[in-house]
């Protein structure tokens, strides 16, 4: 299986969630990371600064119609949600979904519409159930799941509704989770490549 694209959700202690996650992946990770974080909409650009400290990867708020870059973490900006198109990133905006803008659901259906079986989502620690129902659209399309242990999460609402949603899910402890992305990325990579739905 060549993989695509990876998609993470994340809300309540997602800084310190994604922080350790990204800071375990290597500056060639071979794929492009989204990510969805709640936060307040007049939120600023530290969150991209904060991770980017965090990490070797790229790190940058995502613009409308960015090119989707392999070893880059996109940031959907605060009041947006980010669609996933055939190599770029699109933004909304649309109504919120669960009350959030941006949000994981909207990402993630977007990744599986757009890449399929090469699309993986990642749902982390989190305070509402936003994720779980687009992860599900990401498996029935034949991508992957990974969802952090609710045990080892801040919040385990976020990752006790993904693991409901998504039964065949991976649940791995956070220390795990980096190390997991990058055995699937070497599976095989189709950056903008569309794969078959």
């Amino acid at each position: 299986m060549a993989y695509s694209i990876v998609g993470i959700g994340s809300s309540w202690g997602g800084l310190v969630a994604m922080s350790k996650l990204l800071g375990d992946l290597p500056g060639d990770f071979s794929l492009p990371i989204v990510i969805v974080q709640h936060r307040r909409n007049d939120s600023d650009q530290l969150l991209a600064e904060i991770l980017q400290d965090a990490t070797a990867l790229t790190v940058s708020e995502v613009e409308d119609k960015e090119p989707l870059t392999a070893g880059t973490v996109h940031i959907a900006p605060a009041n947006y949600h980010v669609l996933i198109d055939d190599g770029f990133l699109s933004l909304s905006l649309e109504e919120p979904v669960r009350f959030s803008r941006p949000s994981i659901d909207v990402m993630f259906s977007s990744a599986a519409d757009t890449y399929g079986s090469g699309a993986i989502g990642v749902v982390l620690t989190g305070a509402n159930e936003d994720g779980a129902r687009g992860l599900s659209d990401i498996v029935r399309r034949g991508g992957r799941a990974l969802v952090q242990d609710p045990r080892s999460a801040e919040i385990a609402i976020m990752p006790n509704a993904a693991v409901k949603a998504v039964p065949s899910a991976e649940v791995l402890p956070l220390e795990r989770l980096g190390r997991r992305l990058m055995e699937l990325s070497r599976e095989g990579t189709k950056v903008g490549a569309r794969q078959a739905v």
